[in-house]
């Protein structure tokens, strides 16, 4: 049997000038590609607003990117549309359907795709609606968290993801728990599966936890906890701060770039905590497993999640979590020896850090939650769905 030829779209994918937006999705259609069954076509649409704005330094680099590149594998294609920031979140979805269309249309005539497919919900499935209307072609659309939490309950947006769900043959969710989310929205259950990320355990796995330290110029005997993600508000990198306060001595490492980045700083400076926060700006992901390695605990104080990477990844290195209790946490998080679920509250965080420290668990005994996740059997979970959708047995 030929091939499974895909057309994918997600603008939540990584490029050169930003190599961590959305590395777990690049990770996930890299081990789709190595499996040899699936023709995949990448496309990453770039949002660049009109002049004067396209001047800003952030979209002329955008810009300047090629309009194919080939990515671990996988090629990736770069259409531009127009993205109006901050306030033209609605036009989103149309104006990438404008802009792939006619590419889809002309790589359709060359060789037929079987599934369109979204990796984001918003604005890339209502996006891969048009596009599988307009090809006569199935289409799935991926929900990943914040595409639910946010997108899917504002006013500009919500009623063109309820649509692109109603009128998509198959729907993923990272968690359980983002299904319950996503059918609360009005979205028909029994369209949706879950499909969990993947993991790279020859990467994230137990390393040498004092010569993590020393790389990172910790001391050996620290508290070290750690943080991962974006600098945002929705993240809640300022509870992790706050608990510091509760900590006296305690050192937090804070992996993440974003708008948050100059308000936190000031929060640790007003708290006097300034000299035990450590900026580390955005790690690039190979180097992730020294941060959660040096750390005796990973902390998220999040408002919301599908099924965060940085949980699973923390794990994987033996690290414990220390998070919100959120229904993917709640899946995850099933053993105390795994970590715990607090409110997004500095001592409450605090207490729960040092009940982890009063008997720390093995990073073996931690290893064990995720012991089912690979980004190999995350690819033939996707592979199938893809083939369920598109009738190929």
């Amino acid at each position: 049997m030929s091939k499974l030829r895909v057309l994918s779209l997600s603008t939540l994918y990584p490029n050169t000038l930003t190599p961590n937006f959305g590395v777990f999705v690049e990770r996930q259609m890299q081990a789709v590609a190595k499996r040899g069954d699936v023709d995949l076509v990448m496309v990453n649409p770039l949002g660049i607003p009109p002049f004067p704005l396209s001047l800003h330094p952030r979209y002329r680099a955008l810009a300047s990117l090629p309009q194919a590149e080939r990515r671990g594998g996988v090629e990736v294609l770069h259409p531009r549309f127009r993205l109006i920031p901050s306030i033209g979140a609605r036009r989103n979805a149309r104006a990438e359907a404008r802009a792939v269309l006619p590419l889809a249309r002309a790589l359709h005539a060359e060789a037929p795709f079987d599934i369109v497919d979204a990796q984001f919900f918003y604005p890339d499935g209502p996006a891969a609606v048009t596009i599988g209307k307009a090809l006569g072609l199935p289409v799935s659309i991926k929900a990943r968290g914040a595409d639910i939490h946010h997108w899917g309950t504002a006013p500009a947006t919500r009623e063109q993801i309820l649509a692109a769900a109603l009128t998509a043959d198959g729907l993923l969710a990272v968690s359980q728990g983002l299904v319950e989310d996503m059918v609360a929205l009005g979205m028909p259950r029994e369209r949706i599966a879950v499909h969990r990320t993947g993991l790279n355990a020859d990467l994230f796995r137990p390393y040498d936890r004092r010569m993590c330290r020393d790389r990172l110029d910790l001391p050996r005997d620290a508290q070290v906890l750690a943080t991962v993600g974006a600098l945002i508000p929705r993240k809640g990198q300022r509870f992790a701060i706050e608990a510091l306060d509760h900590l006296p001595g305690a050192i937090l490492l804070l992996a993440g770039a974003g708008a948050d980045d100059n308000a936190l700083r000031s929060l640790a400076e007003r708290l006097g905590v300034a000299e035990r926060v450590r900026f580390l700006g955005a790690v690039p992901h190979d180097e992730l497993p020294v941060v959660l390695n040096a750390a005796d605990v990973f902390v998220l104080p999040t408002a919301s999640e599908g099924l965060a990477n940085a949980w699973v990844e923390a794990l994987a290195c033996g690290t414990p979590v220390v998070t919100t209790p959120i229904p993917g946490a709640q899946e995850l998080l099933t053993d105390p020896a795994w970590g715990c679920m607090v409110p997004r509250d500095g001592a409450a965080i605090a207490d729960a850090v040092r009940g982890l420290l009063a008997t720390p668990p093995s990073p073996e005994s931690v290893q064990v939650a995720v012991a089912g996740f690979s980004w190999q059997a995350n690819a033939a979970a996707l592979v199938e769905h893809w083939k369920r959708l598109a009738k190929r047995g």
